[in-house]
């Protein structure tokens, strides 16, 4: 791994932290949509603006999503003991609403105003709007909270979601024991090439299939299977009136989930051998029987969470999606190379992490799928050509895996400099003078 940065969370405490936390302006309580990743962005973004408002946080409660169908809470994903602790002079953060103040709202949580506050909102806002609300009642809600805050804040708020994210918020201890577990027997695995593994996100269940609009090779059955998966997660929002699906325009515009097999061909186009361990973190592949063969058959020393953890270690997360996802982020957060393969919170997340852990620069292989999609509906091209356009994707990859953070960037995805600090020769750090 490079080096050159490292985390500087003393330098981000000393612009947040309190001695002693001052006297709070009410209760701040958050609702969390979405799947694992996309919680994790509500917390730490309510985190800062806990911060910003001088609020109580109140632990966030999750929202139960219609694709997810998770009903895990927090502390069953999440060390609640920790973050609590973690966050202690920065942000008073509480499990639940105290007795008296519950009372007022007649036991209701619902009777608590909801403020309905836009996505990307600014710091601005949320002082003019939301501060003197809290201040008059004592406490707010605000649902759905997930990005409802600007990525474009002032430095001490970048150091509370650094601090949220790569410091305070750690798995529950079930998840972080069986991942552990996992984590060990893939190193044991991967002991011929010295512990180094490939993690794949591979994103080809039937509810991305289907929101992609993509069609594979199922003719008229998958057709009818998607229209009926659509309909079930995403009701009408397909039938709308002008809404016209493009299978072949989305192909060419780099919008399809990559197949198992396109996948193998382009790692194996890399040069990835037959030898080389891979763990593949994914959902319930779509028809993964067909799927998956080919592969497999890349790829004999292929892993996933249900080949690595018994049945009997597996069941207590069964049907708690983000549970599961988070045993697959630990193990693609520790492995050599990590494979993005379709966007979304795993993936940004799990890069920034990386960047965060290991120096500010994790081997990333991030393709670019128009290229990719171009490649593999060429019908004469060569292998040897193929081979050298992967080549071409994995140094641009490589290039791009120590980016810094634009200005409009997620720090969660790109740590560097609001996170970590610049490592100078004689071993100093410095904080570079726009962070």
């Amino acid at each position: 791994m490079h080096q050159g940065w490292k985390p500087c969370i003393n330098s981000i405490s000393s612009k947040t932290g309190f001695s002693e936390l001052p006297e709070s302006n009410g209760f701040l309580i958050i609702e969390a949509n979405g799947g694992l990743n996309q919680q994790r962005l509500s917390i730490c973004d309510a985190v800062a603006v806990a911060w910003l408002l001088n609020a109580t946080l109140v632990i966030p409660i999750f929202h139960l999503n219609s694709v997810w169908q998770d009903s895990s809470k927090f502390g069953d994903i999440f060390d609640e003991e920790f973050f609590i602790h973690a966050l202690r002079n920065h942000v008073n953060v509480i499990r639940e609403l105290p007795e008296d103040v519950l009372q007022r709202f007649d036991n209701n949580i619902s009777n608590i105003v909801n403020l309905r506050v836009k996505g990307w909102s600014s710091p601005a806002h949320y002082l003019e709007k939301v501060l003197p609300k809290l201040k008059a009642m004592g406490a707010v809600r605000i649902a759905p909270f997930s990005n409802r805050l600007a990525y474009s804040v002032p430095s001490n708020l970048q150091g509370l979601r650094c601090l949220s994210n790569f410091e305070a918020l750690r798995f529950s201890e079930p998840i972080r024991a069986l991942a552990g577990k996992m984590f060990e027997r893939m190193l044991k695995n991967s002991s011929h090439s010295g512990g180094k593994y490939v993690s794949v996100h591979l994103r080809f269940e039937m509810d991305m299939v289907a929101f992609s609009c993509c069609e594979y090779d199922g003719g008229e059955e998958e057709r009818q299977e998607m229209d009926i998966a659509r309909e079930r997660s995403w009701r009408g929002k397909f039938r709308r009136r002008g809404r016209v699906i493009r299978p072949d325009a989305n192909r060419v515009d780099g919008k399809c989930p990559l197949t198992p097999l396109e996948v193998g061909m382009m790692l194996r186009g890399m040069g990835f051998d037959k030898n080389t361990p891979v763990f593949v973190a994914a959902g319930n592949i779509y028809k993964a029987e067909k799927y998956m063969a080919p592969l497999k058959q890349m790829f004999p020393l292929l892993e996933t969470k249900d080949t690595l953890a018994t049945p009997e270690e597996l069941v207590i997360f069964k049907g708690h999606s983000s549970r599961l996802a988070a045993l697959d982020y630990t193990v693609c957060l520790h492995s050599e190379v990590f494979v993005t393969t379709q966007g979304g919170n795993f993936p940004h997340f799990l890069m920034g992490h990386r960047r965060y852990l290991y120096g500010g620069h994790a081997k990333t292989i991030k393709p670019d799928k128009r290229k990719l999609a171009m490649l593999f509906d060429s019908p004469h091209i060569r292998w040897e050509t193929f081979k050298q356009q992967m080549k071409d994707i994995l140094r641009h990859s490589d290039v791009k895996g120590g980016e810094l953070k634009k200005l409009t960037g997620s720090v969660y995805t790109f740590p560097m400099p609001d996170c970590m600090c610049k490592q100078t020769e004689n071993g100093n750090t410095t904080k570079l003078p726009y962070s």
